[in-house]
């Protein structure tokens, strides 16, 4: 078994220390490098390869949207998990829009923040519905009809299979929950969600949530009782 190798962002090392000896007492989970800052981020990735990197928002010389912007621009990105005190930041929500492929609470049980690592490191996203609406609910605001004519204008290059898988989606439910509720194969709606991300140029199913959600589609959708 390939363990899954994880790097450490937070400035506070006792975080770190903590994380580490969570996280290092998992068989199948390595840590592979620490930082305390966010101007150290790319250098430890070149050098240690992480599939995860548990990020931290706030640090004093480059934060962590910064950071993760940078990463999730490279090809090779590894998955950043944003590490937060809050619930719903509006840091959080950039680093979701950077591509982060979710966040989790500081205060997480251990057992919960290691799930989420292996969930991250296997292509899924770590946000509950609940927690996506509230996000998505907390970035409204004055620029929402500008976003939503933007986000509008993006979704209309998918055909219509993959506008309802994209809704779906954006309800926050696992491939095999769209499956059963579109009627088609778990194999099919990878498919579909790999053709959506590649059309609209995203990196992950975070960031198709909060398309859809830009665009109104959540609610027309709840709203025609689907």
């Amino acid at each position: 078994m390939t363990a899954i190798r994880v790097l450490l962002v937070d400035d506070d090392p006792l975080v770190r220390a903590g994380l580490a000896l969570m996280l290092g007492g998992a068989d199948d989970i390595r840590i592979v490098g620490e930082a305390g800052d966010g101007d150290q981020v790319e250098a430890l990735v070149d050098r240690t390869r992480p599939d995860v990197v548990l990020m931290d928002i706030r640090m004093p010389s480059v934060d962590g949207l910064t950071a993760t912007e940078r990463l999730r621009g490279r090809a090779d990105a590894p998955q950043v998990v944003v590490l937060t005190t809050f619930h719903a930041d509006e840091q959080v929500l950039r680093a979701l829009r950077a591509g982060a492929a979710g966040f989790v609470l500081k205060d997480t049980p251990p057992a919960e923040i290691l799930d989420a690592v292996r969930r991250v490191a296997a292509g899924d996203p770590v946000l509950s519905p609940a927690v996506t609406r509230q996000l998505m609910e907390h970035a409204a605001g004055t620029a929402a009809d500008t976003r939503r004519t933007r986000a509008r204008a993006r979704i209309a290059t998918l055909n219509d299979r993959e506008r309802e898988v994209a809704v779906a989606v954006g309800r926050g439910p696992s491939n095999a929950e769209i499956a059963a509720t579109l009627f088609m194969s778990v194999a099919t709606v990878k498919t579909h969600v790999s053709r959506i991300l590649a059309k609209l140029d995203l990196n992950n199913r975070v960031q198709i949530a909060l398309l859809v959600y830009d665009a109104g589609l959540l609610e027309e959708a709840e709203e025609d009782g689907r």
